[in-house]
């Protein structure tokens, strides 16, 4: 741009246009939270300049703070941003219901014919890969959040008491967020500022200096207005889509059918994602395995492994999870497996997303109208660190899944499967020091366990 020449914002974008890129981000956002914030500040901030970076950064912020898929919640607020609430509704339904109907597909392959031993194969070798995805995960996320611990000691030693309660006492998740909540609240006023650390996914974000559509000084549109009227509009309205699923399930299968407790879990694990997809994944695994017995830990890792491989966000992993409990428990009748399994990944899937669009298109105008004041608070720090361990706990889990795949409740009378640790190994080795994506772990770890079945060495 010439000195002295005033960029020009692009023209308003049709709704067309920006349909087509939410249905195009559906099948290409792969790479988990990161990956697809990442996708989204390419395509919206730096390639088509629709929003600038500051109101990126500043919706960024708000989800980040919000229990749910972040990302997810993301391209729910920017929808909305540009298009109203129709536009935001496309926007975050798009963004998971290609990943959904990929996932239905392949939870219908594993279940029919996961025995086989092609399939057994495959799953013998993604299993070793989820735990090392998961050990990285727990790398990563205790890097970014926790800081040095000589110099920010109380973020690591409420990482470590979280892991003590949930592995040692086996308090459930929610109660584990609460402490950690109640404890941030307490430490922001005897020890402000202990708990303050930044978010990785904003860094390495470029600088957009280019005009945009949605601009730094671009004013609120109407729409994204506080108006007390809209807010209840929009409060009654997620009211009504969460009471008349409830209620048909509830008068067709009672409260204690499976299709009912499924709805009804997932709208407890929607409000406690906190931290994204690898926080709730302890909650999901140690109610549906543990109390409601949907399925087991080694089908929790497989589900796992089909949310890593599918685009959409990871906690997806719930489509699988209703599926299988629907298969499982046989929801639609023994002669209509399928059916009812479909149905029970969709109730899961509804249940699971809607608190994230209520939370946007009600708080969207409220964050709006602060810009550039939102701040993390000490109880959220608290809860970002109560995370990490929560998830070492789950990689804790998850290795032992692996080391004794009998499952024995006598874990150490069991014979340990080294060839599986081996392969915990080879997938860590690749995703550390050789940089490999996801998908290129699994796809090598399921190679590799098909042929070490087909060679008899496992």
């Amino acid at each position: 741009m010439n000195p002295g020449t005033e960029a020009k914002p692009p023209p308003a974008i049709p709704f067309g246009a920006a349909l087509r890129f939410w249905l195009q981000l559906g099948f290409i956002s792969f790479g988990g939270p990161a990956g697809q914030i990442a996708i989204m500040h390419r395509e919206l901030v730096e390639k088509r300049r629709w929003v600038s970076e500051k109101r990126f950064l500043h919706a960024l912020n708000f989800c980040m703070v919000l229990p749910g898929p972040e990302a997810q919640q993301l391209a729910t607020y920017l929808g909305w941003l540009m298009h109203r609430s129709w536009g935001g509704v496309v926007a975050g339904s798009l963004f998971f219901l290609p990943s959904l109907a990929l996932l239905i597909a392949l939870s219908w392959i594993y279940m029919a014919f996961g025995e086989q031993p092609l399939v057994a194969g495959i799953f013998y070798g993604i299993k070793p890969a989820v735990a090392a995805i998961v050990l990285h995960a727990l790398h990563r996320m205790a890097s970014k959040s926790l800081g040095n611990p000589m110099l920010a000691p109380v973020p690591w030693a409420i990482a470590t008491m979280s892991f003590i309660a949930i592995w040692a006492f086996r308090l459930p998740f929610p109660l584990v967020v609460l402490g950690a909540m109640l404890l941030g609240a307490v430490l922001s006023r005897v020890a402000p500022g202990s708990l303050l650390h930044g978010r990785g996914h904003a860094t390495g974000l470029s600088t957009v200096r280019d005009a945009a559509l949605i601009d730094d000084d671009t004013p609120t549109p109407p729409h994204a207005q506080f108006k007390r009227s809209r807010l209840a509009t929009v409060l009654l309205a997620g009211a009504a889509l969460w009471l008349l699923p409830m209620a048909a399930l509830f008068f067709s299968v009672g409260w204690n059918g499976t299709l009912t407790q499924i709805g009804w879990f997932f709208t407890k694990a929607a409000l406690l994602t906190f931290g994204g997809a690898y926080a709730v994944l302890p909650y999901v695994n140690q109610a549906a395995v543990e109390q409601y017995q949907w399925l087991s830990t080694g089908q929790m890792m497989d589900g796992l492994a089909l949310g890593e491989t599918t685009p959409g966000p990871l906690i997806m992993v719930v489509a699988f999870v209703g599926f299988v409990a629907g298969w499982v428990k046989q929801v639609a009748g023994p002669d209509a497996l399928f059916l009812g399994a479909a149905l029970a990944a969709c109730v899961a899937t509804w249940f699971t997303f809607l608190p994230s669009f209520i939370f946007i298109l009600a708080g969207g105008p409220w964050v709006e109208s602060t810009r550039g004041n939102l701040k993390l608070t000490a109880p959220l720090a608290a809860v970002t660190a109560a995370v990490v361990g929560v998830i070492a706990n789950l990689a804790l889990f998850f290795m032992a899944a692996v080391a004794y795949p009998a499952g024995a409740k006598g874990l150490f009378d069991a014979q340990i499967d080294g060839v599986a640790l081996a392969l915990v190994v080879a997938a860590a080795l690749a995703l550390w020091r050789l940089k490999w994506g996801v998908i290129q772990v699994i796809a090598a770890s399921a190679a590799a366990g098909l042929l070490l079945r087909w060679l008899a060495l496992a």
